[in-house]
C-alpha cells in the first residue's frame, strides 16, 4: 500500500507529534476506522493541517477511513482528500474507485498496519520511542501494530 509507516492519529497532538518523529521516508497519518462517519472529512483535514503547518519539509501523506459508507467517500475527495479507505463489500466499489482515480485519488481496500497513537502515552520516554521505533520500522515488519 505504502512505503512510509502509517500511525493513527485522533489529534492534532498526535499528528504533529508523528510528523516531528517521522524518518526520512516520512509518515502517513491514518484516521481511525470509519472517521468519516463519526468526524467527518472537514474534521480530519483540519487536523492534518493544523499538524503539518508546524512541521514543513516533512515528508507526509494522510488516508481517511470511510468504513463502508461510499458517500463518505465522495464528500472527502470535494474536501480535498485523495487517500481514503473504504470496505470493498459496499455496493458500487469498483465505480466509486474509479471515480476516486480519475479524480487523483487512491482507494485502498483495508487499513495498513498502523500504530495507534490512542494507545500510546506520548508524554512519556517510553511512548516516544514506541514512535520512533515504529516510524524507523519498514511496512513489512509482521509484529504486533496496535491499530
Amino acid at each position: 500500500m505504502t512505503a512510509a509507516p502509517a500511525v493513527v492519529v485522533h489529534d492534532a497532538a498526535q499528528a504533529s507529534a508523528a510528523l516531528a518523529a517521522a524518518g526520512p521516508d516520512g509518515v502517513v497519518l491514518l484516521s481511525a476506522p470509519a472517521a468519516a462517519g463519526n468526524l467527518g472529512s472537514d474534521w480530519f483535514r483540519a487536523l492534518l493541517l493544523a499538524a503539518a503547518a508546524s512541521h514543513p519539509g516533512v515528508r507526509w501523506d494522510a488516508a481517511l477511513d470511510c468504513g463502508a459508507a461510499p458517500g463518505h467517500v465522495l464528500g472527502a475527495l470535494r474536501g480535498g482528500l485523495r487517500l481514503l479507505v473504504l470496505d470493498p463489500g459496499v455496493p458500487g466499489f469498483a465505480r466509486l474507485s474509479a471515480l476516486v482515480a480519475a479524480a487523483g485519488g487512491t482507494l485502498w481496500t483495508a487499513r495498513p498496519p498502523a500504530l495507534d497513537l490512542g494507545r500510546v502515552d506520548l508524554r512519556r520516554p517510553g511512548g516516544q520511542a514506541m514512535l520512533a521505533q515504529w516510524l524507523c520500522s519498514t511496512p513489512d515488519d509482521t509484529r504486533d501494530t496496535n491499530g
